[in-house]
């Protein structure tokens, strides 16, 4: 059987990197040119709901990497959207707490991110939305494991352990 030519209209690659350039203006329309970045936004939203986590836990539950979410820190910090404190576990780790400026930002930001996310979907047939979540899931999944140092990707169709 020959081998099917490349074809960068049907290239999974390049569909996914435009599908995240939409997903990036859509977000970015919604919120505004002052608002929270999807990345800030991410991470306000997982320290809200864990606050105290270590700087490494939410490395784990953003999938932001380690160097680019130290500075994201950094910077959130200076806008007083943060604070942190040395981990009482482990005096080399920062817990990061989620300021009232913090609170107030993410606060403001959720009904626009509601609109992008629906926008996007809007997109997608009703009928297949759940199938494209799960899909999209199955592939950050795999990142996940695969950062979590699987030697190997999930085998298709297997659930990921949380």
């Amino acid at each position: 059987m020959a081998a099917r030519p490349f074809e960068l209209k049907t290239s999974p690659g390049h569909l996914l990197r435009r599908a995240q350039q939409y997903a990036a203006d859509v977000y970015q329309v919604a919120v505004g040119a002052d608002g929270l970045t999807p990345r800030q936004f991410a991470v306000l939203y997982t320290v809200e709901a864990r606050e105290g986590l270590s700087q490494t836990d939410l490395v784990r539950e953003t999938g932001i990497d380690r160097s680019t979410l130290a500075d994201m820190i950094g910077r959130m910090l200076k806008k007083d959207l943060l604070a942190r404190k040395r981990t009482d576990g482990d005096q080399r780790a920062n817990a990061v707490k989620i300021t009232a400026a913090g609170r107030k930002a993410l606060k403001a930001a959720l009904p626009a991110v509601a609109k992008a996310e629906a926008k996007l979907l809007d997109v997608i047939p009703a009928s297949k939305r759940a199938e494209f979540i799960k899909i999209l899931t199955v592939i950050a999944d795999t990142v996940d494991a695969l950062d979590n140092g699987a030697d190997e990707e999930p085998k298709k169709g297997a659930k990921k352990r949380r």
